[in-house]
């Protein structure tokens, strides 16, 4: 996070196959119980907007692995990936 109003933020979290992922944006994308600020006590817990467009057949155990592009709002990842495979239970309504 930085000190610039509204403020950068990078959010991590791991996809389907358990590789580290980073999204990094304005802190007014990310959706939070918590305000994200200088002063905030992180890691928070955070969400981003995303679709399902794919869901795969094969299922790890009975969660089933989603298809999910962040770039419907704008979001790519530090190195231009914008699409991700994550179990469905990451997901939030």
């Amino acid at each position: 996070m930085d000190d610039a109003f509204p403020g950068w933020i990078e959010v991590q979290f791991s996809d389907a196959g358990g590789t580290r992922r980073s999204l990094v944006d304005k802190a007014p994308v990310f959706s939070s119980a918590e305000d994200l600020g200088p002063f905030s006590d992180y890691p928070l817990a955070a969400s981003v907007a995303c679709v399902v467009v794919e869901t795969a057949t094969a299922a790890l155990g009975d969660d089933a692995v989603v298809t999910v592009p962040t770039s419907v709002h704008g979001i790519t990842a530090l190195n231009g990936e914008d699409e991700f495979s994550v179990r469905r239970s990451q997901l939030v309504p």
